[in-house]
């Protein structure tokens, strides 16, 4: 049995059974924000899990049952799970491109986390199951052109993903819907692209391209370095979606009748270069590009097709790159440059 770390109120009887919502990875960067969303909308009985101690977590909801547990293991999952109505399962060792194409080995054995807590779930009762897909899952060679078509969620067959990480997200899809076919369990997968926004990593490896240029240009502008180095040659495409969409896309799906696999991202696709431009415009100065060709860079072109979030839930997210990377840029600028940028807690 791995380390538990609880609140003791919040592990008392009367409150494991009137349906626990769970997050797992609430110690990162999505988890962090949803909890935060969850209690604002007025859910008291909240369970956060994460495995990193909780004084690193990125938010911390005091009024919640704060775990601090490995997923890994099927007796930790059996522990997160006990008494919940819904679990959402966002807990991966994962990051950005300079992670996941590097640490290939790590990424798939998140597959052990889907799997124990999709089995501790069924064997809980917990009435619905979400699961945090991505848009790596897609075909590689769907993916080869700058100006590329928006990817569908039929696009991830004939499947070629990403290696290692994105093989790991299609599988574990294959296994939610599994579940739901053959145990009842009601499983919900979003595809997530690309998202950004405050209270998330922007230093250290794990971070991905909106927080690590924003972190980039700042640190010139803090040391009075005139260029800033760039992943590839700044003409690959992504299109990235504000954490706000995130979540209100996330909770949509988890309370319709959808069950196959969704797009949650934004179709508002940008060059890194593009992206580039936007964060100088809001820093109010330019930099030279060094452009380093050997650094990960992943495919060439990846944007969303919210044909289908559209029909089934009548919402796709909205928020102009511009506006979302300003509030990011902001609080990455804080965590730089005031001694209040460390972690702390967050109601």
């Amino acid at each position: 049995m791995f380390p538990v770390v609880t609140n003791e109120e919040s592990m008392s009887d009367a409150k494991r059974s009137s349906g626990t919502i769970v997050i797992t990875g609430a110690g990162g960067f999505i988890g962090g924000h949803l909890m935060a969303d969850l209690w604002k909308s007025g859910h008291r009985n909240l369970r956060a899990v994460d495995i990193k101690p909780i004084e690193e977590w990125y938010q911390v909801l005091p009024e919640a049952e704060n775990l601090r547990l490995d997923l890994r293991s099927i007796d930790a999952c059996r522990a997160a799970a006990e008494g919940a109505s819904q679990i959402y399962n966002l807990a991966a060792d994962m990051g950005g491109m300079g992670f996941i194409e590097t640490h290939r080995m790590e990424c798939m054995l998140s597959v052990l986390i889907n799997t124990h807590m999709l089995m501790a779930a069924r064997d809980a009762g917990v009435r619905r199951y979400f699961y945090s897909s991505s848009a790596c899952v897609y075909a590689a060679d769907k993916q080869t052109m700058t100006d590329v078509i928006p990817l569908k969620e039929a696009d991830a067959y004939p499947a070629m993903p990403e290696d290692g990480y994105g093989w790991e997200k299609l599988f574990s899809e294959r296994m939610c819907r599994h579940f739901r076919e053959d145990a009842g369990l009601q499983t919900r997968v979003a595809r997530y692209h690309n998202v950004y926004g405050p209270h998330g990593t922007y230093d250290g490896g794990r971070e991905k391209a909106p927080a690590a240029i924003c972190r980039k240009i700042i640190a010139a502008q803090l040391s009075g370095a005139t260029e800033i180095e760039v992943w590839g040659d700044g003409e690959q495409t992504r299109s990235f979606m504000y954490i706000d969409d995130c979540l209100h896309g996330t909770q949509a799906l988890m309370a319709s009748d959808v069950v196959e696999p969704l797009n949650i991202g934004s179709d508002e696709l940008v060059t890194i270069n593009q992206l580039i431009d936007i964060v100088e415009e809001i820093a109010g100065r330019t930099f030279t590009r060094r452009y380093n060709l050997a650094a990960p860079k992943g495919v060439r072109g990846r944007s969303s097709d919210n044909t289908l979030i559209r029909q089934r839930l009548g919402w796709a997210p909205s928020t102009r790159l511009r506006d979302g990377m300003a509030r990011t840029y902001r609080w990455i600028h804080e965590q730089m440059t005031t001694p209040e940028g460390q972690r702390r807690t967050y109601a």
